[in-house]
């Protein structure tokens, strides 16, 4: 009997448990009905002011200065972290009557002080020029359309044709990444997010970093729904800066071919590429040449000496197979005539002279610490992209010097076939290429500042940007400047350069 008593006890207990959580079920979902149909209705959307929404700069709170659980004011368009009581961000709304935020980092927009979620599919603009995404057909449809587009603020502009914006001195860094965002297969990789996102690197690597900001700033340039005609690369930059171990800073001129080749090599590491594996960078351009290398005799050593020296094994010709992402061309020295004036004349130089260093004839001295070699090179692979860098400064250990020298070259139509080794010329199917970027440095060694031409594909047209300056230019303008970085494109279909997928 007592047995059955208790039974019908803890029965009653757990129907009034069950009754319990019906109840607060019930709250819960009136709770979230309720909330719901908030989220729905914020009074405050028509003060969000998006003329002075930034998010190129770096994700910190303006005054905890911590990247965790940031949110972005959108009236005023500072940064603060959290929003729960006594935050900064809940501070700041009740201080100046700031209500709407964005989280940006889950993309989610909030009312504070109240705290409620937003749901508004007007504000779909700024998570997008936060967040842009991309999709195949987007990008696949990229370099044949030259559509100008609006900014928020009325300027037009070019996605891809974007200026970037010179913080103190970092306009050697912005040419180069203004040049990579312009090489099709380069940018079309970069864009997707998920060609890179499942590569998988060591705990604690940072060098990922500099992937992931580079695909942001990739995806900001080719925005066609941005604020602002022009991008500021903060972000970029500070990995660039800490990767590279301060060696390229953002207050102090750097020297653009140096940059490129830490920057082509960082990104091919951090993409999982090695030696033998290739990865985005190496696919676009890379090429190979056979190096032949010939020692020789000390200077100091007598006549009869080096006779002796150069029959002996160590001192003969050796081959070596190289692949390269750029070929140095050198210019010659530059002598300083005068004319009647008194004024210097600027010498000039055909680009197929300077190519000669690559026919396999033309031979040239190096000195290293203790020894001497000559050494002469051709080519035996040539890639998608081929980068050429105009080797313009000379350094000592008292100063840099620049040559001058205008390099004479056509812009399209450029035909290396006779750079190549004898078996090369019948594997390469086409050997012509076109210029689609050149860089160009302007003015005194240290001093100088830099300027690019970009060939916007879709539209054929040639653009000169230098920092946020943005204007069309003539091709036959191009030719006459200090070219310092070239980079060609290959004469073929795109097919197999421009559908790179994740390696």
């Amino acid at each position: 009997m007592m047995v059955s008593m208790k039974r019908e006890r803890e029965a009653d207990v757990d129907d009034d448990d069950e009754d319990d959580e019906d109840i607060v079920a019930a709250k819960v979902g009136r709770g979230r009905a309720a909330e719901d149909r908030r989220s729905r209705h914020c009074p405050y959307l028509d003060t969000i002011n998006r003329s002075v929404l930034d998010f190129d700069f770096e994700k910190l709170c303006s005054i905890s200065l911590s990247h965790i659980n940031v949110y972005a004011c959108l009236i005023c368009g500072k940064y603060f972290q959290g929003r729960g009581l006594k935050s900064h961000a809940y501070t700041h709304s009740v201080q100046f009557t700031h209500h709407v935020f964005l989280n940006l980092h889950t993309l989610k927009f909030y009312c504070l002080p109240d705290n409620y979620e937003i749901i508004d599919s007007s504000l779909e603009d700024i998570t997008y020029v936060l967040k842009p995404t991309f999709a195949k057909q987007h990008i696949g449809g990229l370099d044949k359309q030259g559509k100008l587009y609006r900014a928020y603020d009325g300027t037009t502009y070019l996605p891809g044709i974007v200026g970037l914006n010179n913080i103190k001195a970092n306009d050697y860094a912005n040419v180069v990444l203004q040049a990579f965002s312009n090489v099709p297969p380069l940018r079309n990789y970069f864009l997707e997010e998920e060609n890179y996102m499942g590569i998988r690197r060591p705990p604690g690597d940072i060098m990922f970093l500099l992937v992931q900001r580079f695909g942001e700033l990739m995806r900001k340039l080719w925005n066609p729904r941005n604020f602002k005609a022009h991008v500021s690369p903060h972000e970029m930059l500070q990995a660039v800066v800490l990767c590279s171990k301060k060696n390229f800073q953002i207050t102090k001129q750097g020297d653009a071919v140096d940059f490129m080749t830490w920057f082509l090599n960082a990104l091919h590491g951090a993409l999982g590429g090695t030696k033998k594996k290739t990865s985005s960078i190496t696919k676009a351009f890379q090429g190979s040449m056979r190096i032949f290398s010939k020692k020789l005799p000390h200077p100091d050593c007598t006549p009869e000496e080096k006779e002796a020296l150069l029959v002996t094994e160590e001192y003969q010709e050796q081959m070596s197979e190289s692949t390269f992402l750029f070929l140095t061309l050198d210019l010659p020295t530059a002598p300083l005539y005068k004319d009647e004036k008194e004024q210097l004349i600027i010498p000039q130089v055909p680009l197929f002279n300077i190519l000669g260093k690559f026919n396999g004839i033309t031979e040239k001295e190096y000195k290293t610490y203790k020894e001497n070699f000559l050494k002469r090179f051709q080519l035996t692979k040539l890639p998608p992209y081929l980068v050429f860098c105009i080797k313009r400064f000379t350094k000592n250990n008292f100063f840099v010097e620049k040559n001058p020298t205008i390099v004479n070259f056509p812009i399209t139509n450029v035909d290396l076939r006779e750079y190549l080794t004898e078996e090369a010329q019948v594997t390469e199917k086409n050997t012509t290429y076109d210029l689609v970027a050149n860089v160009v440095h302007d003015g005194k060694p240290t001093e100088g500042a830099y300027r690019i031409h970009v060939l916007h594909h879709g539209t054929g047209k040639w653009y000169e940007m230098q920092d946020l300056q943005v204007t069309d230019i003539l091709p036959q303008m191009i030719t006459l400047s200090e070219a310092y970085i070239q980079i060609w494109k290959r004469q073929e279909s795109d097919t197999d350069t421009n559908n790179h997928t994740a390696v």
